[in-house]
């Protein structure tokens, strides 16, 4: 049977879930919809998730459109489990991005877009709500050709918006003003289609173009718009249709080599990890030893896949299906199962949290119950980057904002019985490089103690290219596990510069590489005091690296978010100097009829005073939206962030650590 993964994308409270619980009941899995507001949806399953009415993380409801096998991932809607949404895009064939006809387009909403259209994933718009009061579907849909793209087109009409009879009703091919707007759509992409317009335009018939704009659709060349309500179900089966001939279905590549990829973890009952696989080719059968990660091998105790509404357990599970896969072991998010997957499986799509904070248990015997706790909760968000300092016995988490605080701090009570309470969120700098900088340290030469010879030479690198690692020496000059110990530990020791920040945008190159073979006392043993060894190589890296870093010098950079702020027109003049006190930089201000909006950047950490204060300034009528754009140098003394490891800035400290 043919596959077909789509994701369902929004901002908060668009009203995915909801169109989820209808599409489940459209297709006759569910008798009776659950509602968000009463917890009673089948894809937020989490108590939290009920209590709060969000979700919180991805699920997964299959069901079965003519003849195609259709995985629906509902994902999260709100920009702090922004992380969730990232982990499930690379497995997707398509996705639906659902917008509010009150609202229109927000702020996640176009964060989504961008990211969508980067990845060229073929998505549908659903504009749902058009039975809510205010409900405007056209000028939503000049709002997303405006602000999300101008490749999209309508499908259908709207009737009686903003009352309970609110419908949609597709366009039939013979209507001559949709044909307009499809010819005028699609033949801007196909020059063969224009071509056939201009010979003779009675070639393009309604059939004709639904063919191009099915074609077009699934190349992600443009977007068809559909309209409805996820409450009374209007518009919901062209929605359903259009799943399968508007998105590309996959066929199973069975006798490919088996490839999948896990994108998330839960745990079973006794504690053992259950991995979420979605298959990119082959077979995984049970029993079945595969390659897990970049160096283990595990066998398959148990598969469950998805089907019509439940999970069933299995024998196998095929190319394009979604498993849950037991006896994988130690497996983590972002690990191919058997070959690796091709494509931008693990990319990252979205910035990395840019604020974190210490987490305090609140009775100080529980420390290490609050580790192991936070570290079972970072398998399932690996972005909460859990760290401890070992001198102050802190533990500190990543956030993308104040709401995930929350959930953590409710996740850590309702799981583990762990009250906690959190400091001041803090802003997360990154270093960058700002010349060049070259150190060596040479085996049996002062003060190098390691059986090691490591020279590195670091560089800065252009916005956005990552850490590269070169080589400058010879692949043959040492053996292949001493070049591997080296990477792994630049790109772990760069974790942490010079200001105590992750360092990024670098090219680090090996400039010196030298060991002492594997030897042995006459007729003795293996003697590792005049062998060298994987360890030396990784002792000694953090040295060499942190001395080049040094000499190149780095400066801290802070993250800036765009803002998109629309406020009455009356209350601009007071608005204005609140913003600039709290470190917002208007780039450009427009009136829009009754309102002004202003755009420009705003400091990260001060995103959440912004919020604050704008309600009482605008008698709750702002409209707030930001996003991370872009680092900018901290202005004034640079802030250090403690280590949370070994320290290589103090060679002695570093030393007698390693020697403990």
């Amino acid at each position: 049977m043919k596959t077909l993964n789509v994701g369902i994308l929004a901002h908060v409270d668009a009203g995915k879930t909801s169109l989820t619980e209808r599409l489940l009941h459209a297709v006759g899995l569910i008798d009776e919809i659950g509602s968000v507001d009463d917890g009673t949806t089948r894809t937020d399953s989490m108590a939290l998730e009920r209590q709060r009415g969000i979700t919180i993380r991805s699920a997964v409801v299959s069901f079965v459109v003519d003849d195609v096998t259709v995985n629906l991932i509902d994902t999260p809607g709100h920009p702090d489990f922004i992380a969730e949404v990232e982990r499930v895009l690379g497995l997707l064939d398509g996705a639906v991005l659902v917008v509010s006809a009150v609202e229109g387009v927000q702020a996640q909403t176009r964060v989504l877009m961008r990211t969508l259209q980067r990845l060229r994933l073929p998505t549908l718009i659903f504009v749902n709500k058009i039975d809510r009061g205010g409900a405007d579907p056209d000028r939503v849909l000049r709002d997303i050709a405006a602000r999300l793209s101008p490749a999209v087109v309508s499908t259908g009409a709207v009737h009686a918006p903003g009352t309970a009879a609110a419908r949609c009703v597709p366009y039939p091919d013979t209507d001559p003003d949709f044909a307009r707007r499809l010819r005028d759509l699609l033949t801007a992409h196909d020059d063969a289609l224009l071509t056939e317009y201009v010979e003779d335009e009675r070639r393009l018939t309604g059939r004709r173009l639904r063919t191009a704009l099915a074609a077009q659709s699934r190349q992600a060349l443009v977007h068809p718009v559909f309209g409805g309500s996820a409450i009374t179900g209007a518009g919901v089966a062209p929605l359903i249709a259009g799943l399968t001939e508007l998105l590309p279905v996959r066929g199973q590549q069975v006798d490919a080599p088996a490839a999948g990829m896990v994108f998330k973890l839960e745990r079973g009952r006794s504690g053992e990890k259950v991995a979420y696989v979605r298959m990119f080719g082959g077979t995984v059968r049970l029993r079945d030893r595969l390659p897990v990660g970049p160096s283990r091998i595990a066998t398959v105790t148990g598969i469950e896949i998805f089907d019509r509404g439940r999970t069933v357990r299995a024998d196998a599970v095929t190319a394009g299906r979604i498993a849950l896969l037991r006896g994988l072991g130690d497996v983590r998010i972002g690990d191919p199962v058997g070959a690796s997957p091709a494509g931008p499986t693990g990319d990252r799509h979205f910035a990395p949290p840019s604020l974190e904070t210490v987490v305090v248990p609140a009775r100080a015997a529980e420390q290490g119950a609050l580790h192991a706790a936070l570290s079972q909760l970072a398998e399932e968000d690996p972005l909460i980057n859990v760290r401890q300092d070992p001198n102050r016995r802190e533990i500190s988490v990543s956030l993308y904002g104040e709401v995930q605080k929350e959930v953590i701090q409710a996740l850590l009570a309702d799981g583990y019985g762990l009250a906690v309470d959190f400091r001041e969120t803090t802003t997360v700098c990154v270093e960058r490089l700002v010349g060049n900088g070259a150190a060596v340290e040479v085996i049996g030469v002062s003060p190098n103690p390691f059986l090691a010879t490591v020279g590195l030479r670091v560089a800065p690198g252009p916005t956005g290219s990552g850490v590269g690692f070169r080589l400058g020496v010879e692949l043959g000059s040492m053996p292949p596990a001493f070049f591997t110990a080296v990477e792994e530990t630049v790109r772990e020791t760069l974790r942490q510069g010079p200001h105590g920040w992750q360092v990024v945008d670098c090219v680090v190159t090996m400039t010196h590489a030298g060991y002492w073979a594997r030897q042995s006392h006459s007729h003795g043993t293996f003697d590792k005091s005049m062998s060298s060894t994987a360890g030396d190589f990784r002792n000694l890296t953090p040295l060499v690296l942190m001395a080049a870093l040094t000499r190149a010098g780095s400066r801290v950079e802070e993250p800036m978010h765009r803002f998109r702020l629309e406020v009455p027109d009356d209350v601009l003049g007071v608005v204005l100097p609140v913003l600039s006190r709290l470190d917002a930089v208007p780039r450009a201000t427009a009136s829009h009829g009754s309102s002004y909006v202003v755009e420009g950047y705003v400091p990260a950490g001060r995103v959440h005073a912004v919020e604050r204060r704008l309600p009482a300034l605008t008698r709750g009528e702002a409209i707030f939206e930001t996003a991370f754009d872009h680092h900018r140098p901290v202005r004034g003394e640079p802030p250090t962030r403690v280590r949370w490891d070994h320290d290589p800035t103090d060679r002695k400290e570093y030393l007698a650590a390693v020697a403990r």
